[in-house]
């Protein structure tokens, strides 16, 4: 009931992200998300979107989530700026003191898997890269914390591209 509550004021704030103005409904999700996470509904609301209908953390949110959990988190850049050789994966130290190191994410990856079509992959290449590396280490170390939500880029990218066969009675 307290969350209801919480909801209809949240909904009626102008603070909040435009997308949850209005919602209390959105705003009850993400205030349950934020409970279950130990976190701001503020933070939730900020970090969570949707993209075609299904709710996606931004990458920034995947890098909040692994520093919660590990200590001495890097993004490390790797190759040559401005070529595909260009890469960024994470690197973190467990509480045991273990190092992990991710995916390493290029942009010969990002342009072999279609990513380029966002046009911040082009202006922004440094920023996509170690995005992307979170998001591949926060669901392979800490999928958990991302609670089966996908992370930014995710739900695009994974989209299967149908082409349709020739019609063979137009010529």
């Amino acid at each position: 009931r307290e969350c209801y509550k919480l909801a209809n004021v949240l909904a009626k704030s102008t603070l909040i992200p435009q997308q949850y103005q209005k919602k209390p409904e959105d705003c009850v999700i993400a205030i349950d998300m934020a409970n279950r996470m130990g976190v701001s509904p503020m933070m939730v609301m900020q970090s969570l979107y949707v993209v075609k209908g299904k709710p996606s953390w931004s990458g920034q949110a995947c890098m909040s989530f692994i520093r919660a959990k590990y200590s001495d988190v890097s993004p490390i850049y790797t190759g040559t700026k401005g070529t595909d050789t260009r890469g960024c994966y994470i690197k973190a130290v467990s509480k045991n003191g273990d190092t992990i190191e991710g995916t390493e994410v290029t942009m010969a990856m990002a342009k072999s898997e279609g990513w380029l079509s966002n046009p911040k992959w082009k202006s922004m290449p440094e920023q996509m890269l170690a995005y992307r590396a979170a998001a591949f280490f926060a669901r392979v170390y800490c999928p958990e914390v991302l609670m089966g939500v996908s992370a930014e880029g995710e739900i695009e990218d994974s989209e299967i591209k149908v082409e349709k066969a020739p019609d063979p009675f137009t010529k």
